[in-house]
């Protein structure tokens, strides 16, 4: 699967972002401060509003059967790895 190089790396910055988002998230539950704090939530709409025409352009049908390739790849794995482990 060929994706262009401006989509991977707005991927990237996409999935940097979440988990900056996540990380902040698991430090104000550990402060016992308000998890939905006007800033995160304001920043989390920026984000998909940002990400929406992105992810509109991706080629949906691709990314299932790669997806959906892997899936098989895993379970064939945890086929092996029962049968080894039971003999």
């Amino acid at each position: 699967m060929h994706m262009p190089s401006i989509t991977a790396g707005c991927l990237v910055i996409l999935a940097l972002a979440c988990a900056a988002l996540a990380f902040q998230m698991i430090r104000l539950q550990q402060s016992r401060h308000t998890v939905f704090n006007g800033g995160i939530l304001l920043s989390l709409g920026l984000l998909i509003a940002a990400a929406l025409p992105l992810l509109a352009r991706l080629p949906w049908a691709e990314l299932i059967e790669e997806a959906a390739d892997q899936v098989v790849a895993g379970l064939h794995l945890l086929e092996v790895a029962y049968v080894i482990l039971t003999l």
